[in-house]
């Protein structure tokens, strides 16, 4: 005999059946699952051709422009009429020597060439009074070829004339090894004023001696027959020194804002 849940599995899995078999004939056959056979895809790899335009050197499409480097040639050497000056003017410590000298030694660098090599060096040059060197000192530099080159011209430079004033001659020299250099050729019309002296501080204090405002001394002042004793030795100012002399000016002092609109 049944029971009651026997038969009512029973009856579930009948309707289970006969479920199955109304969808297996009423489901159309274009929905029904298929099995699809499997496909098989050739992929054919080429090796690219290359473009034409590719092919053409790129310096051929292009004009390359290329700037030249500046060069600035190396000043002629003093003539034997600057030196007959120089070897004879006592004023500013040998203004002319001193020159004169300089522009011997840059005469014989060469050219100087924009780029790495070119620059700047100063020297503290002592000159015995027949004119050897004793001693040359760097100060500083901006260049190593500019100062081999300046040493070299110095120790081989042809013998000047004896200092002006018969004593040794010590002074400061800066040359210049660049293309962009300006003509440093001085005037001589200021030379018998008296140099400004040394300024110091009227406020300064050690902290020990008593306090109180030191007064600068005032320049000293030639005598009358001494200034025209001075205003003797003064050349005619060349057009080159004047030339010089303003653009070296205008170099230190002019400002972009004098050009504003």
């Amino acid at each position: 005999m049944q029971t009651p849940q026997s038969a009512f599995k029973a009856a579930i899995v009948l309707s289970l059946a006969l479920h199955i078999v109304l969808l297996a004939v009423y489901v159309p056959a274009d929905t029904r699952l298929l099995k699809k056979k499997d496909e098989v895809i050739v992929i054919k790899l080429e090796e690219p051709k290359p473009n034409q335009e590719e092919t053409i050197p790129l310096q051929s499409q292009q004009t390359l422009i290329t700037k030249a480097p500046a060069t600035q040639a190396a000043p002629s050497a003093p003539t034997a009429e600057e030196w007959a000056f120089a070897s004879t003017y006592t004023l500013k410590n040998s203004k002319g020597y001193r020159h004169t000298w300089g522009k011997q030694v840059r005469s014989m660098m060469g050219a100087a060439v924009e780029g790495v090599d070119q620059g700047q060096v100063r020297f503290r040059i002592e000159i015995a009074p027949n004119s050897s060197v004793i001693k040359v000192e760097t100060l500083w530099k901006t260049s190593d070829k500019a100062e081999a080159l300046a040493r070299k011209a110095i120790y081989s430079m042809p013998p000047p004339p004896p200092t002006p004033t018969g004593k040794p001659l010590i002074f400061e020299k800066t040359i210049s090894f660049t293309p962009f250099a300006t003509d440093d050729t001085p005037i001589y019309s200021g030379d018998c004023l008296p140099d400004p002296p040394a300024f110091t501080n009227p406020f300064a204090w050690d902290g020990k001696s008593p306090q109180g405002i030191k007064q600068n001394k005032p320049a000293e002042k030639l005598s009358p027959k001494a200034l025209a004793e001075c205003l003797k030795q003064l050349p005619q100012d060349s057009i080159e020194g004047v030339a010089a002399h303003n653009q070296r000016q205008l170099d230190q002092w002019k400002s972009n804002k004098l050009d504003q609109k």
